[in-house]
Formats: C-alpha cells, structure tokens, sequence
C-alpha cells in the first residue's frame, strides 16, 4: 500500500510523456474499418488511469500503401485524429505548442503531439513539411527501418543489402527546415550512417523518441554509448522502448521480460550520459493485430502491460533506488525540458 501511495503522489506530481506510440496509426485502421470512439474505448481509460499529460502519435505508413498512397494515408491518420478529439474536447488536446501541452495538464486533460515515423508522405517535396507543421506536426523521425528520400533506415535483424547510405541531400535539407520551423528531430530507426550526419547538422537537441542500448541487446534499433552520448551533447533525451526485442533476450526457454529489464537501460544510459537524457517511449505493440496494423512482424510483445500498467515502471524505478527528483524527470521532466525549448 505505501508503494502504490508513493507511485500514484509521482504520477500526480510528473509531467507524464510517452514519446511514441502509433496511436493514429492504428486509430486510422480502425476507423476506416468502421470503429467509431476509438480512443474513448481503447486508450482513454489508460492515459487517464496513469496520468499521462503527453502522448506522441506517430504518423507511420506501412509499405502495402508505399509509395503511391503515403501522402493521403497520412493525411487520414490527421484527419480521423481531428474528428475524435472534436468528439472529446473535454479530454484530449492537439498539441501544437509546449504552452498546449501546460494547459492540457491544467486542464486535466491528456495532450496529443504528432510525429513522422519516417518522412514517406513527403516523397521527396520539401514544401509538403510547412504543410503538415500547419497541420500540427512537431516531430520529426526521419526514417523508419526502410529506405525513403530523406535517408536508410536500420533493420530489426541482419538483411541482405546493397551499400548502406547516410542522409540523403533531400535529408539534410529536412533536417534544417525542421528546425527552422520550430519541429523536434527523431533519429530513432535511422542508421548508423544518417545519424551521425544528423549530429554534424543539428544546432538543437535531438531525440531518440522510442531507442534502447546496443551494449545490451545488440540490434542497430538500438543506441551504441558513442550515439548515447553525442545525443546528450546536443541536450537530447532517449526514449526507452518497451517492446521485448529491444529489451532483453526473447528466446521462448527464459522467463518473460518485465520492466526491471527495461530500467537495466535506463541505467546504462545514466551511466553512459547522466539522468538528463533518459525519458519514456514505450512503442506498445500489443493489440496490432494484422499486417495492416502491425508496423512489423516481429516476435515481441510489450514489456509493461500498456499504458494503465505506467506503475509497473515507476515501481521497478524506486526499486533500482532513483530518486523521486529523478524519477520525475524519466516520467517526462526531460522531453518537457526539450520540447520547451523548441516548441
């Protein structure tokens, strides 16, 4: 009981972020589908129950509609994310700005920021992204584990491939518009080539909204120290990923992975870079169902029990000794810290 009173005083006291979650993705699919009040029934109830001030909606393309129907499934997601949140102003906000996302808090009501998970919808017409910062868009991850016009992505596992390239001129010229615009840039699954290039052209901090160490579990989704530390450099934050794969050893003979193994990178990231530059950015994959809504067939599963279960995560925190002041910036102090700064 003492535990529980101690989680539920941080989650009130926390300004609360999720980094990413593929949320009008699959809201999309589901709409489109015939599903009304997606978010009210399947995601509401959690955000709520845990506190979450600040939910970063990826904007992902699978490849089935590549290349010809990116720009207008992206601009569906947008779309059915607006219709909903015109159906529950009471509860979520669109978030354009650090000062909408004080004033969700305020207001009690959970916050949604959108993000590229890879630039598809733009091909390669740098003037679309003015178009979707309009539109709300204040992230932006460069890649998914593909290649596209902005740069390669990295692979979940080892693939036959031809020669790997970094960021594509196309590439660079998104990166400097983004943050001329005033937008955040994501180097999760890009690869190890395009980030380094992203290092040598950013002037703000970068994020790496949903990443974990490669030191532990070695897969290029993941961070090496020498990236852990130039995104630190740029007063940057890492989101830990809660899907297994990314987590811990996965083979079906050893124990299901808990959030214990989740805070053994948190504390690699601390060790490596300090407490400044770790956040949250579970990626739950748990309830895409099929090709359509699953962005990769992969044989995980999410590590903490989705967003109502943000307890799991904080408790295995106190556990591992960290601070309440510490904990507060993992819970979301941090991206806050960033986004203030740009948004």
């Amino acid at each position: 009981m003492e535990l529980s009173s101690h989680i539920d005083r941080l989650h009130r006291q926390a300004m609360t972020v999720n980094a990413h979650f593929d949320l009008t993705f699959d809201l999309a699919n589901k709409r489109d589908r015939g599903r009304q009040d997606v978010i009210k029934t399947d995601y509401l109830p959690g955000f709520q129950k845990s506190r979450f001030d600040l939910i970063v909606s990826s904007i992902y393309i699978h490849q089935y509609f590549l290349p010809e129907m990116g720009l207008r499934k992206a601009l569906d997601q947008i779309s059915y994310l607006l219709r909903e949140l015109d159906e529950m102003s009471p509860h979520l906000k669109l978030c354009r700005s650090s000062a909408d996302i004080h004033q969700a808090h305020q207001t009690g009501r959970t916050g949604i920021m959108l993000s590229f998970e890879g630039v598809e919808p733009l091909q390669n017409d740098i003037q679309l992204l003015r178009i979707f910062y309009e539109l709300g868009l204040r992230g932006v991850g460069l890649t998914w584990s593909r290649r596209n016009y902005a740069g390669d992505g990295c692979f979940f596992k080892p693939v036959r491939e031809g020669a790997k390239g970094g960021l594509t001129p196309f590439g660079v010229e998104v990166v400097q518009n983004a943050e001329t615009l005033g937008m955040v840039v994501d180097v999760s699954h890009l690869n190890d080539e395009g980030f380094w290039d992203v290092i040598d052209i950013v002037q703000q901090p970068i994020i790496a909204s949903h990443s974990n160490c490669r030191a532990k579990v070695d897969t290029m989704r993941n961070l090496t120290d020498h990236q852990i530390e130039a995104i630190a450099k740029t007063g940057g934050v890492i989101g830990m990923n809660g899907i297994s794969a990314f987590t811990g050893n996965t083979d079906a003979s050893q124990p299901r992975l808990q959030a214990a193994d989740l805070v053994d990178h948190v504390d690699h990231i601390v060790k490596i870079a300090g407490i400044a530059h770790v956040g949250m950015g579970f990626d739950f994959c748990d309830g895409f169902q099929n090709f359509l809504t699953a962005p990769e067939n992969i044989d995980a599963y999410d590590v903490i029990d989705g967003h109502e279960n943000l307890h799991q995560f904080t408790a295995a925190l106190i556990d591992r000794g960290y601070s309440d002041e510490d904990i507060l910036r993992i819970l979301g102090g941090n991206f806050m810290r960033v986004l203030e700064g740009i948004l």
